[in-house]
């Protein structure tokens, strides 16, 4: 059975942290800044929240080059500064929220009639980002990055559950943006419309800390 739906990361994501990429830090400045490549930098406790870019779709597909399955056209992830040294480094973030907007969210899977509900859980999950734009997001220890979707069928609402053990994108200055490709989700439990792997793409832009653009360093 082919389909895919979105995740939280999520997360769903997940999902899920910061800023943008650059081929070579600032050096003396925070890996990550404010306003412009070695600018202000993100203070500790500092809130950055980012939509998914213009015209995107977030996706989770039952394989890596699926087209059935769940999109959605909404959804915004948060997190907070915990950590933010002198580049080249690593800086630390604290994922506390990542959403799915299940009205902007549509499903071409056969027997599914619609979305009720996405839900990233077991946050908070930790974030890393580095000088080079690599961004990991890690669920507490024991835990996993798990996504919850409700799907409305012929006979009821199911509710499909989905974990991975971490994600791994990429952070572009270009645009303040990170992306997600094809993050593989394991089935944890479902009816057999739940598919078994679901591979989540997704791109947040602008990453933003209160309405200022976020640069990697």
């Amino acid at each position: 059975m082919r389909t895919r739906s979105l995740l939280a990361l999520a997360g769903t994501v997940t999902a899920l942290t910061l800023a943008a990429a650059v081929p070579a830090s600032a050096d003396g400045a925070a890996v990550l800044t404010t306003g412009a490549f070695g600018g202000t930098a993100a203070a500790v406790g500092d809130t950055l929240t980012a939509p998914l870019a213009t015209g995107t779709s977030a996706t989770l597909y039952s394989s890596p080059t699926g087209t059935s399955g769940v999109t959605c056209t909404s959804s915004q992830f948060t997190a907070t500064v915990a950590s933010n040294p002198a580049a080249p480094g690593t800086a630390t973030e604290t994922v506390t929220g990542h959403s799915f907007n299940a009205s902007s969210c549509t499903s071409n899977v056969t027997g599914v009639l619609g979305v009720s509900a996405i839900t990233v859980d077991n946050l908070p999950y930790t974030a890393t980002v580095a000088s080079d734009g690599t961004l990991t997001v890690s669920p507490a220890g024991g835990s996993t990055v798990q996504t919850t979707v409700k799907l409305r069928t012929l006979l009821g609402t199911i509710t499909c559950v989905y974990r991975a053990p971490g994600l791994t994108g990429k952070a572009d200055n270009s645009d303040s943006s990170i992306s997600f490709t094809n993050q593989q989700f394991t089935k944890f439990s479902g009816s057999s419309l739940c598919f078994a792997n679901g591979y989540f793409t997704a791109k947040y832009a602008p990453v933003t800390d209160a309405g200022a653009r976020v640069y990697v360093n």
